[in-house]
Formats: structure tokens, sequence, C-alpha cells
């Protein structure tokens, strides 16, 4: 044992030692957030109070195992284990437990998980005879889950009007009939799933008051971590509780509020004041994670949200570099500059590949950077998804193409015989796969001969689907050789319905599996493009064939912890990493913009996102931006995130145009400023960062949109014919460079070509845009 409170600063002291009354710890990032909840009850523990009259919530089991392992420290092992401290679901269920013959469930209830939850659903919609296109699984299994979580019980559900009305506008007017059908079967079975764990408990803390009063004297002291994450039910059960001691202690970041679509609501933690008036608040401002500049940089975006608690993180750490900002021209050369930095980082600093972050808005966004990382041999792990290539719905069209190319490929046609749905089932397959291994045969050879389709035993329906199966298959085979690597990933998609099957407007959570398909058409894009130019074969072949080599690569891997981690900003929460790479910081992107515009609201909690992702940054921080982005194989433009606007110029180094394509040729008269500052005139950081943010050229104002508008001259190349050796180039994609020799002749010309940051590159210059550089 210690003295934990020689271990905290003045405002963390006081928070731990006034222990009475309603309690609000507003911590900021990398303030010690946990370590004042966990010395509060050591120190509650130490006054005398019994590690059974506490009660602490966490979000994560994680979480709970730490701070009973610093509780143990403090005040002993065995206080550690008598606490009533873990997540909410693992702690009321404990209560349902002990409680369950009350509501009409046995002791030993099972828990359905996601996948229980969702099986009893598709159950239920077969047995109606619904349409399991319009009332998805997944869709009902979400739609049940909000009602939960809000308190809506199957009764309330169906008595309810407006939400009628909200059903049957989606055309599912059976939904509360299948809440209803679902809560019956899962009763019946004795089952909760995760939701059931809050309503369940709010239900008997409603019905049963004595049932209620009883934890309500058990539990002196409540505790939650991270309050701003709770959603209504978990709000509703801690008012409960507290109703009678008024000894609630919540701790948590206003700032940090970023899962409101997860049921998540600020309100909770702004109206703590309105709940409990008699409320004190002890502010935690100094970060010591990050440098005073991020840390000051952060504040002056965050302090643009109007929905907030007053307050002023600062840093005593050292001042540190100025965070990087940096612009290329296309999202394939965001990728490379970011691994090319983070190489340059590494052996400038000799940091371990463990201390750098790449943190991206959408899943979609890391295949990019996965491929960037693998041609540098930089080793990455993703955090919290799968590698991008070892998603389903990419496993899904990436096993078309192996079978188109080889139709005996068993694995890859087991896989897609019936994705999307055609009506070939489980048992049609056995059938198929027993006779092909019968007879020596591929499956595909099996369905593809009536004969064999008999003898497997398919009924008339079943052979018809697998004939109609087969037929694509083999129309799509003799594209091959005749159709680009793009134009075979569309035909696909258009002959598959995949995309179809993804619908965004069908089923939301589908929206992020449409992105995954969206990128993996952008890599095939490039893919096409750039062996077109090189002169290499462009073929489905040799695309599948170089992603195979890109996925055994990844496999080899091994289990070091020495990684570059990429993940999403929502993932990151909570971690902190020496040097941090926010990129795809783009409107639209993020913040992200569902229609033409965002509510405040939902702009608010983007701008806390960005909030979060900054202050993950210990010692670096980069920002990136791209000026145009591939969509669905499209060129779109991209204008940089308001964000970048927001963050107080001098926080932020702009580099020089030559060293990253930060600013793209427009008027004459603003080319001349920056090549002023590029030859080392006086031209302040201010007037470039003046540059993005809009500035007064020739009496209007230039908005941040021009920094997407490409000059003409950049994308169209120039007369073959005046390309000779030695003329400087500057290419779209692989940047500047300079022509050693000229090869061929007519439609076969190319070029050699070195690249300043891309190496040596031969390029048809038929396909090739190259622009001379004056």
């Amino acid at each position: 044992m210690y003295d934990y409170l020689e271990t905290l600063n003045t405002p963390q002291r006081n928070a731990v030692e006034n222990i009475e009354g309603p309690t609000l710890v507003i911590a900021g990032a990398g303030s010690g957030k946990t370590r004042v909840l966990t010395y509060r009850i050591a120190h509650l523990i130490n006054k005398g109070v019994s590690e059974k009259q506490i009660l602490a919530l966490t979000f994560t089991n994680k979480a709970a195992r730490e701070m009973k392992e610093r509780i143990s420290n403090a005040v002993g092992e065995e206080c550690a284990k008598n606490l009533w401290m873990g997540t909410f679901h693992s702690l009321f269920s404990k209560i349902l437990r002990i409680e369950a013959e009350i509501i009409g469930y046995p002791s030993t209830f099972t828990i359905y998980d996601t996948q229980d939850s969702k099986s009893v659903i598709k159950s239920i919609i077969k047995n109606k005879k619904l349409d399991d296109k319009i009332y998805r699984p997944t869709v009902v299994q979400s739609r049940i889950s909000t009602a939960k979580n809000n308190l809506v019980t199957p009764q309330s559900y169906l008595n309810n009007k407006d939400i009628r009305e909200a059903d049957k506008i989606k055309q599912m007017p059976q939904l509360g009939a299948i809440y209803l059908e679902y809560t019956r079967r899962c009763k019946k079975a004795g089952a909760m799933d995760f939701d059931d764990l809050l309503l369940e408990t709010n239900i008997l803390f409603r019905d049963h008051p004595e049932v209620l009063e009883k934890y309500q004297r058990r539990f002196h002291y409540i505790l939650v971590d991270e309050y701003q994450d709770t959603n209504f039910s978990q709000y509703l059960i801690i008012k409960k509780l507290a109703a009678l001691k008024k000894n609630l202690c919540v701790v948590g970041d206003d700032a940090q509020s970023i899962y409101s679509f997860r049921g998540a609501k600020i309100e909770n933690i702004l109206n703590f004041k309105n709940d409990y008036p008699e409320f004190k608040t002890f502010k935690l401002e100094q970060n010591y994670r990050s440098t005073r500049t991020i840390v000051e940089a952060a504040n002056s975006v965050i302090k643009k949200n109007s929905e907030q608690i007053p307050k002023k993180t600062y840093s005593e750490n050292e001042l540190g570099e100025r965070i990087e900002l940096f612009n290329t021209l296309t999202d394939n050369e965001e990728g490379i500059e970011v691994a090319k930095r983070i190489l340059q980082i590494k052996n400038a600093t000799g940091c371990n590949y463990e201390n750098f972050s790449i943190l991206y808005r959408t899943n979609a966004q890391s295949r990019i950077f996965e491929e960037c990382l693998r041609k540098r041999n930089i080793p990455y792990k993703i955090f919290g998804g799968l590698s991008f290539y070892q998603r389903k719905e990419i496993k899904d069209v990436l096993a078309y193409f192996k079978l188109i190319v080889n139709p005996q490929d068993d694995e890859s046609l087991k896989r897609i015989i019936n994705f999307p749905t055609r009506g070939i089932g489980a048992t049609t397959v056995t059938k198929l796969e027993n006779a092909a291994a019968f007879n020596d045969l591929s499956i595909f050879d099996i369905a593809s001969d009536a004969h064999n389709c008999q003898l497997a035993g398919l009924n008339a329906g079943a052979f018809r689907k697998v004939q109609a199966f087969v037929e694509m298959i083999n129309d799509l085979s003799s594209k091959v050789n005749m159709l680009n690597a793009f134009e075979m990933v569309e035909l696909v998609c258009e002959r598959t319905n995949i995309l179809e099957e993804y619908d965004f407007n069908k089923n939301p959570e589908n929206k992020g599996k449409t992105e995954n398909i969206q990128e993996l058409m952008n890599g095939i894009k490039d893919f096409t493009d750039n062996s077109m130019e090189e002169g290499k074969s462009f073929l489905i072949l040799d695309y599948i064939s170089e992603v195979a080599l890109l996925t055994d690569q990844d496999k080899q891997g091994g289990e070091d912890t020495d990684r570059v981690t990429l993940m999403t900003v929502h993932s990151s929460k909570g971690l902190e990493f020496k040097n941090v790479f926010i990129v795809g910081l783009e409107e639209k992107l993020f913040p992200s913009i569902k229609e033409t515009s965002l509510n405040k609201q939902e702009l608010e909690e983007e701008r806390r996102l960005f909030y979060v992702a900054v202050t993950r940054a210990e010692k670096k921080l980069c920002l990136s931006f791209v000026k145009q982005r591939s969509k669905w194989g499209k060129i779109e433009f991209c204008t940089p995130s308001r964000f970048l606007s927001e963050i107080d110029s001098q926080y932020l180094k702009m580099p020089l145009e030559s060293e990253s394509n930060i600013f793209i040729k427009r008027k004459e008269n603003q080319r001349k400023r920056l090549e002023q500052h590029q030859y080392g005139h006086l031209e302040t950081q201010d007037s470039i960062i003046n540059s993005i943010k809009g500035v007064r050229l020739d009496g209007k104002i230039k908005r941040m949109e021009e920094l997407a508008q490409i000059d003409k001259n950049v994308i169209i190349g120039a007369n073959p014919e005046q390309l000779k050796p030695q003329t400087l180039i500057k290419h779209q994609r692989f940047g500047t460079g300079v022509i050693l020799s000229i090869e061929g002749k007519d439609a076969n010309k190319k070029a050699v070509i070195e690249f300043d940051d891309n190496g040596t590159k031969t390029l048809l210059l038929r396909f090739a845009k190259l622009q001379i550089i004056d």
C-alpha cells in the first residue's frame, strides 16, 4: 500500500477527497480521469465505507480490471474483490439473476448475443411469411434495440400511433408484431439479449419499488465512468439508484461525447446540474499526455461548440513542434506521403512503429494506407476491424473474380453460389459437393452437367437455379480476356447485384459495406490505369494475382506488436500515441455529411470527434487532405474540412509547395506569392494558412473550394512530340520527374521517367498525361 493522495495534483485530490453528495468530475483529455475514479473509491474505503456499499459502473471490462488492480495496490486485494465494479450489463445481470423470480425469469436465464438474437428474428420473419428483403433481420434487430434502449416495450410500441405510422412509411408495418413475438420467444426460452439487461432492470425497479429501495439502501456511493456515453436507459437506472443517498459521482468529458449513433445522450452530462442542483463540480484541466501546442490547437477547435461545459484544458509539457498540415492531389498520394513520413520520423527519432497511428473517419479508407504501408515494408495492424481484404464483402467480390478466372476453385464457388441470395440452399450445395467428391470432379463440373445434377439428386427447381448460376459464370468467364480489370469489376457488380444486396436505402447499416466495395473498385481502377500507363497487362487475373501476394504478405507478418496502428477515430477513444496522422480531412468525409449539410447537433458531434482525434497525439500530429478522391471509379473534387480552418494558425506548420504539393496553380498573383515563399522571400506562415482559410485577392474573397479546382494544364497532357529526354514533367499521380529516354514509335511510344518520390517508371505516352514544367 502507498499514499495515493500524494500522486495527485490539487484538482484531482479535491475530486477524490470530497466524497459526499452529487459530484460532477469534468475530465479533459489526458487529465488522469481513471486515476481520480480509482483513488476516489480507495479513499471511500479508507474512510470506513464498506466496499460492498460501493457501486462502480464502467463501459468496458478492461477498464474495470485496471481499476481493480490499482485499488488492490491502494487498499488491499480483499477489498477490491468485494467491490460491485464492472460494466452496466455485467452488474445489472447480477441484480436480475438475484431478482429473476419476481420478473418471471429463471435465475439461470441465458444471455443472447447478437447472432443468437438475429437467428430468432430470422425465424420469426420466415414463420410470418414476410419478405426478408424488406424485413431485413439486421434492420429489425436495430429497431428493436432502439426501442428497448428508449424503454419502449412491445405493447407500448404497438399502442404508439406515431411509431406505427413511421413503420408503414418504411413499408414495415409488421415490426411491432415481430417485436412482440421476439419478446415472447425470448421469455419462453428463458433468455435475455443485451438490451433486455437494461430494460428489465428498469422494469424491475419501476414495478417493484421494494426491490429498488433494497438496492438504494445497499449502494451508499455510486460512481460512473464515461458518463457522457450513457443512454437513456442507463441514465434512468443510475438516477433511480442514487435517489435515496444522492452520493453519485459521475466522471466524463462532454467534449468527447461521440457515440450518439449508439444511443448515447450528451444531455445526460450537460444536464447533471438540473438533476442535482446541489452538485459540486471538479474540473481536471491539466493534460499530461500532449504537448502544449497540440492541447492549444485542440482547444481552438472545440471552443466553437455551443453545447459544452466551459473548461480550459492546458498542458505544462514541452511546447512541442507545430502540427504539420499537408495536402496531396489524390487519396493514393496521401497514402504514399503518410508512409514516407512515418519512415522519416522513425529514422529521425528512433521510435518504434507501435508509436504511430493513422486515424480515419471511415473503415473504407484503410485500403490505400494498407497497400502503401505494405509496399514500404512497414508492419501494421487494423485496430477494431479486419484487414481490408479480409472483410466479408470484399472476400465475396474477390471470390467471384477467382471463380470466373478458375471455375475449378471449389472454395470460391461455395462462398458465392448463393450470394447474393438466388435460392440455392445448403442442401443443394451439399448434394453437388458429395457428387463432386464421388466423381473426382469440381463442383462446377458437376453443376455444369444436367446428367450429373440429376444423379446428385437435384430436383427440377434446384437444377434451374444452379444452371442460371453456371450460365452467368460462363458468360463472365468468356470476357476475362476482353475487358480490363476495372471494366470487369463493373460488369461483375452489375450482373451479380452485389451492390443492390448492400443497398444503403434498404439498410443503413450496409453503408460501411458499400463504402468498402467502392474502395475496392477505386483500387482496381488505380491498378488498371497504372498498368495501362506502364504498358503492363491489366486483366482481372493480373489484379487478383497482385492481391493474393499482398494478403499472403499480410499473413506472414507474425505476432509482434511493433506495428503501425490503423483505426477509425471512434475506435481511438481512450488510446494515445506519440505520433498521429489524421487523414482524409475533407468536407463530406470529416465532417461526415449524409445529405447536403449537417444540423447543429451533428456538426458539433463531428467536431467533438475531431477533438478526440487530435488529443490522441502525444508528441507529433500530422493532418492531411486531398484535392480529389475516387468514388466508384470516378474523380470527385474535394474541399478541405472546415475543422482545418478552425485551428488557430499559430499552431500549424505549412510545408513548401514543392515538398508536398499543397497548393495547385490557380491565379498568377497567388502563384507568385507562393514562389516567393519557396525561394526564401519574406512570407509568413500565416499568409499561407490564409490561403487555405480563404483570402482577399483582387477584391474578392476566395473560398476554400478553390483548393479543389484543378488547373486544366494539370490534367491535360502535353503533345507527345514535345516530350524529349531531360524534359522536366509533372504527372497527376506520380508527381514531378525528369524524362530519361523516349522509346518506341506511334501508339507504342514510351517515356522512361525518373520521378522524385516514386522511382523510375516507363509510361505509354498515349495514356500518360504529362505536363511540361517550364
